[in-house]
């Protein structure tokens, strides 16, 4: 079933292509490519697949460069891609994100902008086709196609809202960014909420990781876990203003869950555990969620398929950050980039007895082997790197090539097309040690206990047991879920993200917490006049 989305992209693609051009003579007419309830589905429901995942920079959720990805995880305590000489400065772009040092201008900021709102219109327009030809699918089509597509939709307002803050709400086909009015970050919250609660009922129940007709779709449990990640932010993103240094209290905001109301830490536990009651389990052997051939994990929730042979998208983080002898030991090519950070290796004990297992799992560390033998670089020393050595610049180091460690997690696939960057490892974009994680941090916070949920994630590993205080979560949500985009979340619900950490020393002019957010971008600014710039960046 890996072959799912193939045929549908042509055939979108095919009707798509048709109405470039309105004056077009030899374009068909609408109703004769909408024929079959399976037209509809195709083209306003499967073609939005073909986007969560990219192979240019800015686009997908995860797997390219200079996105959402990047925006999540190097602007954090967890990675660096450091200066190393002449490589890597690329405009001052890595070491601004780290420093959170970034423009209203930058073009990248402005292409994730545009990227995420793309989905979004073209969800609108689904929408929108769905209504039209209506009378070609049941009633039960016509409430699940739609409520595909709003998922889908919320989906990508959760990621503009996450980092934007406050955006324009754009929900017809007759609307465009360009006009539309900007919405408070809590009103995009409710709303984001209200359509996932709407909607989740009628989505699929099957497994959206597993091969089948779901393979890659959002489901009813994909939903589930993006409405208990709201829930577990809700103190961040029901704040209308997160510069005045003050948050509301999770504890006294309500939603009303199946008919009950709850506190956001209490519906967050609640979400959490449909997504269990879905079946949804720990993997025995944690690496194996990211195997080549990971299809059949029993936690992984939601997924970017990739097969080198089938589709675009690529993965490209594990190109970004090898040396480049070692991506050739594995016969690909690589960038020498990406690091963790030493606060990082810290967190997971490198240097002392008691180094955590996940250490090895994601990490490539110290003396590099392959195939058991040592990696050598062309003077014919051992490639070593040296994990407490990475800085945010390097021209000046001895270690310039090999300092910090680099990303492993993902099983290197050796047949991989684009020197490695199109594996058959689908990335992981939810999973289930999130969920318990996510639970034992919405027990704590509501005064309750969550050692259990906390313990069944460390002793998968073969980690002993800690008590659930919320820095224990804090750094194992770090150990746990390395290179997997949340850091950023993390830290900004930790009331972390805009201090000092590692080796970044924040500004005073940072104190106001405005950095949690990113700046709208002034190409979007200049596009609409109703659009304000977030506090504590430049008005227009």
């Amino acid at each position: 079933m890996k072959y799912l989305l193939r045929p549908l992209l042509f055939m979108a693609l095919i009707s798509l292509t048709g109405c470039l051009d309105e004056n077009s003579k030899d374009r068909l007419d609408e109703q004769q490519v909408y024929t079959t309830d399976k037209d509809v589905y195709v083209n306003a429901v499967a073609t939005l697949y073909n986007y969560i995942g990219g192979d240019k920079d800015s686009e997908g959720l995860q797997g390219t460069y200079r996105g959402v990805y990047d925006y999540n995880t190097f602007t954090t305590d967890e990675a660096i891609i450091p200066i190393r000489g002449g490589d890597w400065y690329d405009g001052g772009f890595w070491i601004d994100l780290y420093t959170h040092n970034w423009a209203e201008d930058s073009k990248p900021l402005y292409d994730t902008w545009k990227y995420l709102y793309k989905v979004i219109m073209f969800s609108n327009d689904g929408l929108s086709t769905i209504e039209r030809h209506k009378q070609l699918l049941t009633d039960e089509q016509y409430k699940t196609y739609k409520a595909e597509v709003r998922a889908i939709r919320a989906l990508y307002y959760y990621y503009l809202m996450d980092m934007f803050g406050n955006i324009p709400l754009v929900t017809t086909v007759n609307e465009d960014t360009e006009n539309a009015e900007q919405a408070s970050r809590p009103e995009v919250y409710k709303f984001i909420v209200k359509e996932l609660q709407e909607v989740a009922p009628l989505l699929p129940t099957g497994h959206s990781n597993h091969a089948g007709v779901y393979y890659g779709r959002v489901t009813r449990s994909v939903a589930n876990f993006l409405l208990a990640k709201l829930m577990l932010n809700g103190e961040v993103y029901s704040d209308a203003d997160w510069t005045d240094n003050q948050r509301p209290d999770g504890r006294q905001t309500y939603f009303t869950v199946d008919g009950q109301q709850m506190n956001i830490w209490q519906a967050c536990k609640y979400y959490c555990d449909k997504v269990t009651a879905d079946g949804f389990t720990l993997a025995p052997d944690y690496l194996s969620n990211f195997y080549v051939h990971n299809e059949d994990s029993p936690e992984n929730i939601f997924i970017i398929p990739l097969d080198k042979h089938l589709y675009k998208s690529q993965f490209q983080y594990l190109f970004r950050s090898r040396h480049y002898a070692h991506g050739g030991a594995f016969g690909t090519s690589s960038e020498n980039g990406a690091s963790a950070t030493v606060s990082t290796v810290r967190t997971f004990g490198y240097g002392t007895s008691h180094v955590d297992n996940r250490y090895a799992y994601n990490l490539y560390s110290d003396t590099v082997r392959v195939d058991g033998n040592i990696i050598r670089l062309e003077n014919g020393q051992p490639l070593v790197y040296v994990p407490l050595a990475v800085e945010p610049t390097l021209t000046n180091s001895p270690y310039i090539k090999t300092a910090g460690a680099r990303m492993a997690k993902y099983e290197v696939d050796r047949t991989a097309f684009n020197d490695g960057k199109s594996p058959d490892n689908d990335i992981v974009l939810f999973r289930y040690a999130d969920v318990l994680l996510m639970k034992a941090e919405a027990e704590v916070r509501n005064g309750e206990n969550g050692d259990r949920e906390l313990n069944l994630v460390r002793s998968r590993s073969g980690m002993g047991y800690r008590t659930a205080t919320l820095d224990n979560i804090l750094a194992e949500r770090l150990m746990e879920l390395m290179w997997e985009g949340w850091r950023r979340n993390d830290l900004i619900r930790f009331d972390r993200f805009h201090q000092s950490y590692d080796q970044r020393t924040a500004p005073a002019t940072e104190a106001d917490r405005h950095t949690i957010v990113f700046p709208i971008p002034s190409r979007a600014l200049d596009l609409n006049e109703k659009l304000k710039q977030n506090k504590g960046y430049q008005s227009k």
